[in-house]
Order: C-alpha cells, then sequence, then structure tokens
C-alpha cells in the first residue's frame, strides 16, 4: 500500500470531486477547496477538510494550509481567467509542485509557460480513449501515457492463443513492450511476463509503446 500524504484539490467541479474523493478511497488526507459554500458542503464527507475559498484571490490563496502539501491540483478548467490567477497565487505562495487541468490548447501554453508540474486534459482524454475502444474491439482500455506513448490494455485475439511473446516479438518488430499480462477469468496478474510461456485465449495484455507503433500493430494483428 502506498504511503499516506496530503493533497490540496481546488475546484470541486466533477474532475475535482471525483479526484478528491478517490484520493481519499486510497488513503490520503485531501483538503478540498472551492469558492461555492454547496459544493464544499457535498465533498465534506468524503475528505479530511473541507474549505470555502477563492483561490484566484491572493489573500484566501494566502489562508489555505499548504504547509505539509505533497500536490496541489487545481482543477478549474472553465475559467482561464481564475486558472491563471489561482496558479500565480501558489507559486507565489512557494508552492513547487502543481498539477493542473487544462480545457484548451490556449490554456496548457499558459500553464506551461507558469511552470505547472503536470497538465491534464480529462475531457479530451477520455474522448480519445473511447474513440480507441470503439475503433478497435479487441482493445478494452487506452491509457495516454507520457506525451505520444500510452498503455493499452488488450484482448488476445483467438488466432494468437498457443504462442508465446518469444513468438509475437512485439518488441523487435514494433517496439511495444507487454509490461503484464491479467487471465481474464481469474483476474490473475503476471508483471514483467515470461517471454516463453504460451498464451492463452483469455489472456489480457498490457502494451506500452509509442502512439504509431502501438497502431502499427493493432492495424497488423487485425487484418
Amino acid at each position: 500500500m502506498a504511503s499516506r500524504r496530503q493533497f490540496a484539490v481546488i475546484g470541486m467541479g466533477q474532475t475535482g470531486y471525483f479526484l478528491a474523493r478517490h484520493l481519499t478511497h486510497l488513503g490520503h488526507d485531501v483538503i478540498a477547496v472551492d469558492r461555492s459554500e454547496d459544493r464544499i458542503q457535498d465533498i465534506t464527507p468524503y475528505v479530511a477538510q473541507a474549505i470555502v475559498a477563492d483561490c484566484a484571490r491572493k489573500k484566501q490563496c494566502q489562508s489555505l494550509p499548504l504547509g505539509e502539501i505533497e500536490a496541489v491540483i487545481v482543477a478549474i478548467g472553465d475559467s482561464l481567467e481564475d486558472s491563471v490567477l489561482t496558479m500565480l497565487n501558489l507559486k507565489e505562495l512557494g508552492v513547487q509542485n502543481i498539477v493542473a487541468k487544462s480545457s484548451s490548447e490556449q490554456h496548457s501554453s499558459i500553464l506551461a509557460k507558469l511552470g505547472v508540474t503536470e497538465i491534464f486534459h480529462p475531457e479530451r482524454d477520455m474522448a480519445v480513449a473511447l474513440a480507441e475502444r470503439l475503433n478497435r474491439p479487441n482493445m478494452l482500455e487506452f491509457l495516454p501515457f507520457m506525451e505520444g506513448y500510452s498503455i493499452v490494455e488488450w484482448a488476445l485475439p483467438e488466432d494468437l492463443a498457443g504462442k508465446s511473446l518469444l513468438d509475437l516479438n512485439l518488441t523487435n518488430k514494433y517496439g511495444v513492450q507487454v509490461i503484464a499480462i491479467k487471465d481474464a477469468l481469474t483476474n490473475k496478474v503476471s508483471i514483467a511476463p515470461k517471454a516463453g510461456a504460451a498464451l492463452q485465449d483469455t489472456d489480457v495484455l498490457f502494451l506500452l509503446g509509442a502512439n504509431e507503433s502501438l497502431e502499427k500493430l493493432m492495424r497488423k494483428l487485425e487484418d
């Protein structure tokens, strides 16, 4: 189990709300912040501390207990001005690790120039993942990993059952790495699986690679 850490989530829209709840579920202490009393009331039962504050206002941002925070997640996507002002206030307070939600390319560009540690695009990433799964019936999940790379959860086609990873030779042929295999019947997961073991028709492969390599592999195996 991961060690218990402290996070602050600013902005209790849908993204911030579910992020704060899940971080709490994972065993962390979460400070939830929003200027709306109604939203704070909704999240209060699920976090360590819930605070009504407008972080776009310097004095209100300065009042937050951020001394022991591992990271501050700014989940403000509907107002570019509020997002940027909040970021500037956090930077002035000396917060080093800031993760921020972006709603547009312009928003991302500004956040990057402000030195945000990590920028995420929940709506875009969800839409891309859904489109990828609809496009590839054997693809169960599509997770952006880093710029240009992804992790794909992929059900093994029946005609490949009985072959081994050594037979498939995905790393040398496509530059794609099998990082784990899960048996869909038992949910047993093998991390860094052995190359010589025979694959089963119930296996789900977790593939890591460049997006272009993954696309090339999918096209080849589904022809």
